[in-house]
């Protein structure tokens, strides 16, 4: 079956080695797009899991997947979240078409676009504002200190925070919590002149133009692929909010080129591509 073309597709809190993790749907999914860029906006391995040794071929599947995407030519910037403990020490290292970043910003056709997971607003939106407002540095100090408070926790036995999942409980401060979220992302992109911010955390997938006093962007969340298997699609210079559930998906097989190659032919094809580029740098993508 052809697969559809697109600009950039990103998805989020798909929660590998998780028993939530729906990988099924996710490599239909996968297998159905043809993207030029995939953006993995975090919780992508659910490290906080691990301790329970569940990780299903499905899984490793996924992985594969996304690795075949970036040997066959799409560019995959992996952004780290909350729970992708120790892949965060990898920030800025790419090899070949994968890229490992906190953060990444994009020109798409002459407009700026942001994207982040989200976790940075973990400990407290109200304090933790103004700190993001200083910029990258205010940024990486966020994420530096809710990293040191959750493996604290994690050494005295306590559940390492996490706003996110108070938003399933459905109660008023939760909804509270998911609107001063939406809020903040939004005033810090319309202040940093971004037309687009593109983030996740939440589990709440969501498309909608945010305006201030100060101008106006398009607030974009991808959701997640443990409840509402979402993604975010940007095509034809506009974006779209996929919704697995409400496509017409015929079952999508995985691709001749995964059944053949195993792990060790997908990482010998990204270096490769990795000395592709040193040879061309000039072939590399537009980020700044």
């Amino acid at each position: 079956m052809k697969k559809r073309k697109i600009d950039i597709a990103v998805i989020s809190d798909i929660h590998l080695g998780s028993p939530r993790c729906h990988a099924e749907e996710l490599l239909a999914y996968l297998s159905s797009i043809n993207p030029a860029t995939l953006v993995l906006n975090g919780d992508i391995i659910d490290t906080w899991e691990l301790k329970n040794k569940y990780f299903p071929p499905s899984h490793f599947k996924v992985l594969k997947k996304i690795l075949s995407m970036a040997a066959g030519g799409t560019q995959v910037y992996y952004l780290c979240g909350n729970r992708d403990e120790g892949v965060h020490r990898f920030n800025q290292l790419s090899l070949g078409n994968l890229h490992i970043r906190n953060k990444l910003l994009l020109e798409l056709d002459g407009k700026k676009a942001w994207f982040f997971h989200g976790d940075v607003f973990d400990l407290s939106i109200r304090q933790s504002k103004w700190v993001a407002r200083l910029g990258s540095r205010g940024y990486s100090l966020l994420l530096l200190l809710n990293r040191q408070v959750n493996r604290g926790l994690k050494r005295l036995g306590k559940e390492p925070v996490s706003r996110a999942k108070h938003l399933r409980e459905g109660n008023e401060k939760a909804d509270r919590y998911a609107m001063e979220f939406e809020k903040t992302v939004s005033s810090l992109a319309i202040d940093k002149g971004y037309h687009y911010v593109a983030c996740a955390h939440i589990h709440q997938p969501k498309k909608a133009w945010v305006e201030s006093r100060n101008g106006k962007t398009l607030y974009l969340n991808s959701g997640d692929w443990v409840e509402h298997l979402t993604a975010l699609e940007y095509a034809f210079k506009r974006w779209k909010l996929y919704r697995y559930n409400e496509d017409k998906l015929s079952p999508f097989f995985a691709d001749e080129d995964l059944k053949e190659m195993d792990m060790q032919d997908l990482i010998a094809a990204i270096v490769k591509q990795q000395e592709i580029r040193l040879k061309d740098p000039e072939g590399s993508p537009s980020v700044e």
